[in-house]
């Protein structure tokens, strides 16, 4: 605060904005202050009056600081007669209590001793440009935070386009619909009441592969009109995990919500436990209903349980329209995780959103990903060479078209993205540089050098530990099933979710989205899109352009099953598990 005083006098002063002294001369100071003082003991009007017409110098004054206050309101500032322009700050925390995280996680321990776990240190930022900040009070997320609005000369604030990016597609109206034809509906007092036959599956793989087999278990269960035996979970001979069925889902919910399409008990009867199970070489690859009853009900009538291994993408997929729905059911409100897998996951999707929306990535980077598909990491020549080793020893792991040099895998759009790639697609896609961004899979081929382009450009970057408590963890960390339980709640909850190599997590996230509403999620173009990436003569500007023009029906718009042959009904949940006002849910029944 400045201190204009009269000459002689310490008790008289006016005060202003220091701003306005610093702008002006020493010498311009005292030109202006610089007046004839009355030293009267009396007050008199009418000299005073006199006095001010007559002293060019209080003229001058008096016009200045007409322009100034004049000047100040029309840019909208506000002067505080007590303190400076200090929302001209980027930075704000909270005056009674300590500095927020990049995410501004404060936690409260369970011995109530209260610290602040920082989930990330700040790091430094690739800065191309330097756009013009003004600062916004946006009390939405507490403790006085302030909102940028950055120009980014283009006429338009870069909060539009964060504003477009976190926008959700248009659901078209609609909602999960349900609706048995009448003729399911009859069947079903026949089957729950079902005693003579018995169906038992061992599944395998990782969580989301068990879960599709259990969707189909299901299915194939009322296909044979057969009590399902609660699936056994093969233990994973790579990860340890020995987790089973009600580890990870809840039990009694899974038998509640299909208590009316097929009859689930957790153990065979005494009855059946010394019966030797008929087990099943394997099933046949897009195998239809008809097929399935052709090959196991005459094993039922034989021994009266029936011991099926190896599920995975056996059932068609272009079944009845029953059985579609009966798919959607199972994966979308049957398989419940158990309550402390909830817990868990629930808990660490508000901490990502507790400043917020945020973005979910699953990131395909491990080292067996890179060995099974032939693509090269784009890290260097030493992870290049691991990876061929590694292939060289084991030719069968390789799944990609053997024939196919790396280079043409990824032009097909048969690679993952690396990190690098999937930065720049977020950019070009509008992406704000400040997004939060959860990020699911396993440890990256090249650690953390695997992560840096996505951390240099996107710093709030987190997984589960990074946002879990110490030891909050901990009991699941032998099991990888468990793990991956708790990635999908955080994934589906987002408000942007994408997968940089699909596979059965991203398109079972994908269904569930879909389900829910139609939430926003990124489905990478990656054939398209990629000859654009190698391009070097385009300008970022039309790189970014024709990025959202390739990815514009690509952001989880509803897509029509039916459309194409061999799609999956919880991948694309309409039209037989969601219905609009268009549709009526009678035309089923």
């Amino acid at each position: 605060m400045g201190i204009w005083k009269k000459k002689n006098s310490y008790k008289n002063y006016i005060s202003v904005p220091s701003q306005i002294i610093n702008s002006i001369s020493s010498s311009s100071l005292h030109f202006f202050l610089d007046f004839p003082h009355d030293k009267s003991p009396k007050k008199n009007t009418s000299k005073f009056r006199f006095h001010f017409l007559r002293n060019p110098k209080l003229w001058a004054f008096s016009l200045f600081s007409l322009s100034v206050l004049l000047i100040l309101s029309r840019l909208g500032l506000c002067l505080s007669p007590f303190g400076s322009f200090h929302e001209s700050q980027l930075q704000s925390s909270d005056s009674n209590g300590p500095p927020k995280s990049h995410v501004g996680f404060a936690y409260i321990r369970s011995n109530s001793t209260q610290d602040e776990i920082s989930n990330a240190e700040d790091r430094s930022l690739d800065k191309k440009l330097k756009p013009a900040v003004a600062v916004e009070k946006n009390g939405t997320f507490g403790g006085g935070i302030s909102k940028l609005i950055i120009s980014n000369g283009s006429g338009h604030g870069w909060e539009d386009d964060k504003n477009e990016f976190w926008k959700q597609p248009d659901g078209l109206g609609y909602k999960p619909c349900l609706e048995f034809s009448v003729e399911y509906r009859t069947e079903s007092k026949k089957i729950v009441g079902e005693r003579r036959k018995y169906l038992m599956v061992v599944v395998s793989g990782g969580m989301n592969q068990q879960k599709n087999q259990i969707v189909d278990a299901v299915v194939i269960a009322r296909i044979l009109g057969a009590v399902l035996v609660v699936p056994v979970l093969q233990i994973n001979l790579i990860w340890g995990d020995e987790s089973e069925f009600s580890d990870i889902f809840d039990l009694e919910h899974f038998k509640n919500v299909l208590a009316n399409d097929v009859k689930i008990v957790s153990l065979l009867p005494a009855s059946k436990l010394m019966t030797r199970p008929s087990e099943d070489g394997g099933m046949a690859f897009n195998a239809s209903p008809q097929w399935i009853r052709s090959h196991y009900l005459k094993r039922f009538n034989k021994e009266g349980v029936l011991l099926l291994r190896r599920l995975d993408s056996r059932l068609s997929k272009d079944l009845p329209s029953d059985l579609q729905k009966l798919r959607c059911k199972v994966a979308f409100e049957a398989l419940k995780f158990s309550a402390r897998v909830m817990e868990m996951g629930k808990k660490l999707a508000e901490r990502m959103r507790s400043k917020g929306p945020y973005i979910a990535l699953h990131l395909r980077l491990e080292k067996d990903v890179w060995v099974r598909t032939g693509c090269l990491s784009g890290l260097s020549s030493k992870y290049d060479e691991i990876a061929k080793i590694e292939r060289i020893k084991r030719p069968e792991l390789l799944t990609a078209k053997s024939r196919m040099t790396s280079n043409e895998r990824k032009l097909a759009g048969l690679c993952p993205l690396n990190a690098k790639e999937v930065t720049r697609l977020l950019r070009a896609l509008g992406a704000p540089r400040d997004a939060r961004i959860y990020w699911a899979g396993g440890e990256p081929l090249g650690g953390k050098e695997a992560l840096e382009p996505l951390i240099s450009e996107f710093p709030n970057l987190y997984n589960k530990h990074d946002i879990a408590l110490p030891l909050e963890l901990e009991p699941f960390e032998k099991r990888a099933s468990i793990m991956a339980a708790i990635d999908y709640i955080v994934c589906k909850e987002s408000d942007v979710f994408m997968a940089s190599h699909g596979g059965n997590m991203g398109h079972a996230i994908q269904g569930h989205r879909a389900y829910q509403g139609h939430k926003k999620l990124i489905t990478p173009n990656k054939r398209h899109m990629l000859p654009y990436f190698l391009n070097t003569s385009m300008t970022e500007t039309e790189f970014e352009k024709m990025i959202k023009k390739l990815h514009r029906q690509s952001l989880g718009q509803p897509e029509l099953r039916i459309s194409k042959v061999g799609r999956d009904a919880t991948k694309y949940p309409v039209p037989e598990c969601m219905c609009n006002n268009s549709q009526s849910s009678s035309s089923t029944i």
